[in-house]
């Protein structure tokens, strides 16, 4: 294992090795300027993203949460939501991109093995970048996996199952696979992207959020080290922040949607000379009702902003002080953020025409992939289930229920 990961690492450039949360911003809104030159045209043409995911491995954005004692600059939950809403303004999905990236690095940190955070945190600050296999489909519910880690003959380990909607995947060099082992324990295995029976279909083909290639993973008889193997049921026999910062990474992808649409919507405006039809002014800039929508819209995508900080604050000090209390705090402030960021990013995603007019709907502007990427990105989760959880916690005080991945699991499971 130890010389294919080597050989790995040496085909890509020395990535940047980030120290701060401030230098991690920083890199971001560089990153993001980048990346927003050519959104619309990638989004047009649904490209594979290697070159801008390079882009961001090179900088060193994806070994920004690797523990400081590992040579990392262990943002904080602040910083690391901060860094998605920046991206995804930039271009919305390649900041979705490394959403999976940065939740099973944190699976590492949580249940790795000393062995395992030495070699996967060096690979990560080396440039790597970790893909996503968890979803399948036809089974009783999306937490039903059938995904099995096996012995084989020879008694060595083997990885089969078929997933979907793996984000991440295709442009990846790692893949962490979610699956059962023969306790029917749910383990993550990380595998190459490269190893022999691992297959990644560009199959994804969504209205919105094209070039997240999304599609589908094929693990046909995969060879496994045990120390590929993170014991990924230990996470939940205790208090976590683990599916929380998932969902506020999601949140932040909306944010960043909402925020990109809005400024281009501004931008078109301003170079407007007419006002619509029936507005009694001279020109679009002195249209009151624009002026109110807008002032609405705004106002709603700050509301937005600061819920997202709210609840990445409200991480952070769980974070500080974990206890099944304090993680049912960061958890609701989270589904209030994820709720409303979802709602947001569509509404101004769709109100992007009726305040421009018709001009709006000319396909070289391309406005409507703000719409396209938020309506695809949030159909994520069931968005009512967030409003839902927080009025649960505010009304009875029951926390948010941890997601498992057996349907007969879920009354136990809602329970810890």
């Amino acid at each position: 294992m130890a010389t294919a990961i080597q050989r790995q690492s040496a085909d890509r450039q020395a990535a940047r090795v980030i120290a701060s949360d401030a230098e991690a911003l920083d890199v971001a809104r560089q990153l993001a300027r980048r990346l927003a030159e050519g959104a619309s045209e990638r989004d047009r043409l649904r490209t594979i993203p290697f070159e801008p995911l390079d882009w961001l491995s090179d900088a060193g954005l994806f070994g920004i949460t690797v523990p400081r004692e590992h040579g990392g600059a262990d943002v904080s939950f602040e910083t690391l939501v901060k860094v998605f809403q920046i991206l995804s303004a930039g271009d919305a999905a390649v900041g979705q991109l490394p959403q999976n990236h940065f939740v099973f690095v944190d699976a590492i940190r949580q249940d790795g093995t000393r062995e395992q955070k030495a070699f996967f945190f060096a690979e990560l600050l080396a440039g790597a970048r970790f893909g996503n296999a968890q979803a399948e489909r036809g089974g009783s519910s999306a937490l039903d996996l059938k995904t099995r880690l096996t012995r084989g003959t020879d008694g060595g380990l083997r990885l089969n199952g078929r997933k979907f909607y793996c984000t991440g995947a295709l442009t990846a060099h790692w893949i962490p696979v979610a699956a059962l082992d023969e306790a029917e324990r749910l383990v993550l295995v990380y595998v190459r992207r490269d190893a022999p029976g691992v297959t990644v279909e560009a199959d994804w083909n969504a209205m919105g959020q094209r070039t997240t290639y999304s599609g589908t993973t094929v693990l046909d008889d995969v060879a496994v080290e045990p120390s590929q193997v993170v014991e990924h049921w230990r996470l939940f026999e205790r208090p976590s922040l683990f599916h929380s910062l998932g969902a506020l990474l999601h949140a932040a992808i909306d944010v960043g949607i909402a925020q990109d649409a809005l400024a281009e919507a501004v931008g078109v405006i301003r170079g407007r000379g007419r006002p619509r039809l029936g507005a009694p002014v001279a020109s679009a800039s002195e249209d009151p009702l624009l002026l109110h929508r807008l002032g609405q819209l705004s106002t709603r995508y700050h509301a937005s902003e600061a819920l997202l900080e709210r609840a990445s604050r409200k991480l952070d000090a769980a974070n500080a002080d974990l206890t099944a209390e304090t993680a049912a705090l960061a958890a609701v402030a989270v589904a209030e953020a994820k709720a409303f960021a979802e709602d947001v990013s569509v509404e101004i995603g769709n109100d992007v025409f009726a305040l421009i007019g018709s001009a709006s709907t000319d396909e070289g502007l391309n406005l409507n992939r703000h719409w396209r990427n938020a309506r695809t990105h949030t159909v994520h989760d069931a968005n009512q289930w967030r409003y839902h959880a927080s009025g649960n916690w505010l009304l009875n005080g029951v926390a948010p229920g941890k997601p498992v991945r057996r349907a007969a699991d879920w009354q136990e499971q809602r329970q810890l």
